[in-house]
């Protein structure tokens, strides 16, 4: 293929041509013997371009422990084109691969609900959680530099942060639009979330592969959220995200472990019982569930012919989620460039109604 029909499968992450489909699965006892981390590298004959599609389960690291993978394994690959040997070669971030201990944040003196997760009857679970008939597909938003300055500038006024006021701005858009094409789902739930990485809250290491993540949940009727302005969504934002201090992390982990052993006990026993599950993978209405990579070092990575023309972030057929991706030029600190955002959604919800949302759209992919 030509470099043009190359560059179109990229923007329409094009899995099935370019990333390998593995490994996916949930590990079990009986099912723990499978690959987990595949590359595939597609080259254009003409040596104009090559597209490295990279798949991971994600029990082996985290989006912080990837980017920092991607960095030492493209700096080596650099250092062996130039040198042509590695003999000298220094790994800029060394892994570690142990799990931090965050049990020290613990206060026992504290009893913290959970809204994260949720207890399910396993098997209907999966039956919920499987794409339904309909098509998923995404549709990308653009935020310009000069809407990122608006957006800021609003969120320094109302005392919230840029992701903030740009959730809130997605969420209320998203469930204004899915009221507007059925309006029966008034009294439903609309649920939100920010998928969280605590790096800092916890002091852990960014070259540590695996760490607390956790997501803080923040759920309304439609018809509540509907009425609501985007500032007074984004204060709601605000508090949900607020909330996962280190103490909470630690209290959430403890929880988990409770719940696993007990899990482990009624597998051991042949019982048939709950199991905890992310509550964002939960059933409703209308959800928003963010996950934001705008800080990661995604364009930094040279594997010796120079840093990444574009990436694209993992097609996720799940409607409701929403990516913050930013863009080849793109500056955390300072909004130099465009950043994009991935919206997935049922192929019969044209976002371009909403008009809250029509002003970022810049295309729908498959």
């Amino acid at each position: 293929m030509d470099y043009e029909t190359l560059t179109r499968h990229v923007h329409n992450s094009n899995i099935e041509l370019l990333v390998p489909v593995a490994p996916s699965a949930a590990i079990t006892l009986e099912d723990n013997d499978f690959p987990m981390i595949l590359v595939k590298a597609t080259y254009l004959e003409s040596n104009e371009a090559v597209v490295l599609g990279v798949s991971y389960h994600h029990s082996l690291m985290d989006g912080t422990a990837f980017w920092t993978f991607m960095a030492n394994w493209s700096a080596l690959c650099k250092h062996l084109h130039e040198h042509g040997d590695i003999t000298k070669f220094d790994i800029p971030h060394p892994p570690t691969f142990e799990f931090p201990d965050i049990s020290h944040f613990h206060n026992p003196s504290k009893a913290l609900e959970h809204p994260e997760y949720i207890l399910v009857d396993p098997d209907q679970y999966l039956e919920k959680l499987h794409p339904g008939p309909e098509k998923i597909v995404e549709t990308i938003l653009e935020i310009s530099v000069e809407q990122q300055q608006t957006l800021r500038q609003q969120a320094r006024e109302i005392g919230v942060s840029f992701t903030e006021i740009l959730s809130a701005m997605l969420w209320k858009g998203i469930n204004g639009l899915r009221l507007q094409l059925n309006p029966e789902i008034g009294s439903g739930l609309s649920f939100y979330t920010c998928i969280l990485n605590s790096r800092t809250r916890t002091g852990v290491s960014n070259n540590v592969c695996a760490s607390p993540v956790t997501n803080t949940p923040c759920k309304r009727t439609v018809a509540e959220l509907a009425a609501l302005d985007v500032h007074d969504i984004a204060q709601l934002v605000h508090e949900a995200i607020g909330k996962c201090t280190s103490e909470y992390l630690s209290s959430s982990f403890r929880y988990l472990r409770k719940q696993f052993r007990q899990e482990l006990d009624d597998m051991c026993n042949d019982r048939v019982g709950k199991k905890a599950m992310c509550a964002f993978s939960c059933s409703a209405p209308v959800k928003c569930v963010v996950a934001s990579s705008r800080t990661f070092p995604i364009y930094s990575t040279d594997f010796g012919f120079g840093t990444p023309e574009y990436v694209h972030p993992p097609y996720l057929p799940y409607d409701g989620y929403v990516r913050i991706w930013p863009t080849p030029m793109y500056n955390a600190r300072s909004s130099n460039a465009p950043l994009h955002v991935y919206v997935s959604q049922p192929e019969h919800v044209d976002l371009t109604l909403s008009p809250l949302l029509a002003q970022f759209i810049k295309c729908s992919i498959n």
